[in-house]
C-alpha cells in the first residue's frame, strides 16, 4: 500500500489525513495555506476530494473550494499523479449507497478499525487509552474517507 496524504478541501480551511498501510499517521484541519505547504513538501501520494456537479445551483463557496483544489493539485510535485476522489465514491466504497450521510460514513470508517482504545468509542479512544483513530476530528473524517477510498482503488 502507499503512503497517502488525503485532503477534504474547503474555502479557507481543509481537513487532511496521512494514511499508510491501514494506519492513520496524522490528521487535522488547517488553514489552506498551511495545507498547501504540506502538499509542496509531501513525498508520497496525494488524493483530493473533488467537487461534482449534480445540476443544482451552487454558491461562491463551491467556486472558492474549486480554486483551492486547483492550487493543491498544482503545488504537488507530480500534478498528473494526483488522485481525485468524489464524495459519491467514498459513500459507495464505505457504505454501499449514495444515500449515506456524513454520520453513516463516519461510522463506517470507525467500524473498519480495531476497538483497542478506551471510552465509549474504543476505535477513537481517550487521551489515556487512545485508539487507532484518536485525534481524527471535524473535516479530517472526510479526508480519512478519501484516503481509504483512494487506497482501495490502487490495491
Amino acid at each position: 500500500m502507499s503512503h497517502i496524504l488525503a485532503v477534504d478541501p474547503g474555502t479557507t480551511q481543509s481537513g487532511w489525513c496521512t494514511y499508510r498501510d491501514g494506519i492513520v499517521i496524522g490528521s487535522g484541519v488547517d488553514e489552506n495555506g498551511i495545507v498547501l505547504q504540506r502538499i509542496v513538501s509531501w513525498p508520497c501520494d496525494l488524493a483530493l476530494e473533488m467537487i461534482a456537479s449534480y445540476g443544482m445551483a451552487v454558491g461562491r463557496e463551491v467556486f472558492e473550494t474549486c480554486v483551492w483544489i486547483g492550487r493543491f493539485k498544482q503545488a504537488f510535485r507530480n500534478p498528473d499523479a494526483v488522485r481525485f476522489v468524489y464524495r459519491k465514491d467514498v459513500k459507495m466504497h464505505l457504505c454501499g449507497t449514495m444515500k449515506a450521510k456524513d454520520p453513516n460514513v463516519r461510522q463506517a470508517i470507525i467500524d473498519l478499525f480495531p476497538a483497542t482504545g478506551g471510552g465509549k468509542t474504543p476505535q477513537i479512544g481517550t487521551k489515556g487509552q487512545p485508539g487507532p483513530l484518536y485525534g481524527v476530528s471535524s473535516h479530517a473524517w472526510p479526508a480519512l474517507g478519501v484516503a481509504i477510498t483512494a487506497t482501495a482503488r490502487t490495491a
